[in-house]
């Protein structure tokens, strides 16, 4: 029996690591099918706080394992894919194996949706990204696109324009299905260039393997054309990696985790969320570690009450 399992090794997941473990509760982490998170995918991290010239997003998220293994958390290269309540417990079976618990931290992140074309995963972090407030401040005064239609394409081609030259807002549809105040907004900046009618069907890089262009398709005329541009911001939504708890969590339709509020808990006592799980808003390294440092807080609150 553990006292307390962490799913997860993103910013979140290893923040409340670090927390419980410094608390005495050596919690178990379970690391998944992508250890470290959407940040392991980041070359420069420039906005955690700490780091004045930046710090490398692997070597970031090494580092907070190193701090949580300090204190006593342990780690295993396990998934989760079901969960369950027992006589009072909570048990979640990762690679085949039920693991009973008192308490339990759903810190199992969110995957960015990408298009699936070729050599796509290695483009990541070279010209290919999900997260322009990440990713933006490193391609000042260069063309950069945008694919996608929605609230979030609009905000994420607007923040680009305060670094690059130009920003290709590329659509399949001839509008966009923002809203009305997001696409006017958008569409008003003299920087912005909507593609209409167009779907990306391949990257092209450089000798360096760098993003050089991409392919254009339109899906009228079927007419293709190549793009410069020097990085492709996909903003066609994220899926949280929430599946294992469907049918005993409160989430919403797109399936993020839904907390009693205020707070981390849920409707299932002794299980808290943390992270981009829970998060559809901010979606930051800093923001996932504070709800990781509540979560594992309020775990700690839960284990001393129940003995």
């Amino acid at each position: 029996m553990e006292k307390l399992v962490i799913i997860g090794t993103g910013c979140s997941g290893l923040t409340a690591a670090i927390y419980a473990a410094r608390g005495g509760h050596s919690p178990l982490v379970l690391e998944g099918t992508h250890p470290g998170g959407q940040l392991s995918t980041t070359t420069l991290v420039e906005n955690f706080p700490g780091f004045p010239e930046g710090i490398d997003g692997p070597d970031l998220i090494y580092k907070m394992k190193q701090q949580a293994e300090r204190f006593g958390a342990r780690f295993e290269y396990k998934t989760v894919t079901q969960f369950e309540q027992r006589n009072g417990h909570l048990a979640v079976l990762a690679d085949g194996e039920w693991i009973e618990t008192k308490s339990l931290i759903v810190a199992s992140g969110a995957s960015a949706r990408y298009l699936g074309l070729p050599r796509e995963q290695e483009l990541v972090g070279h010209g290919l990204t999900s997260c322009a407030t990440c990713d933006g401040a490193f391609y000042r005064n260069v063309p950069v696109c945008v694919i996608g239609g929605g609230d979030s394409a609009a905000e994420e081609a607007g923040f680009l324009t305060r670094f690059a030259s130009k920003v290709y807002l590329i659509h399949r549809r001839d509008s966009l299905r923002a809203s009305k105040i997001m696409a006017d907004r958008v569409l008003a900046n003299p920087k912005v260039e909507p593609v209409w009618n167009t779907v990306v069907t391949e990257y092209l890089t450089d000798e360096g393997g760098e993003m050089r262009a991409v392919k254009l398709q339109d899906t009228v005329t079927g007419a293709e054309r190549e793009l410069e541009v020097k990085c492709v911001f996909v903003a066609i939504g994220h899926v949280p990696n929430t599946q294992p708890f469907r049918g005993h969590l409160d989430m919403d339709e797109s399936g993020y985790l839904l907390p009693n509020s205020p707070g981390t808990s849920t409707k299932i006592p002794g299980v808290f969320v943390a992270g981009d799980a829970a998060d559809h808003v901010y979606r930051q390294a800093i923001t996932a570690s504070g709800t990781g440092c509540a979560a594992a807080l309020e775990a700690e609150r839960f284990l001393a009450e129940h003995g």
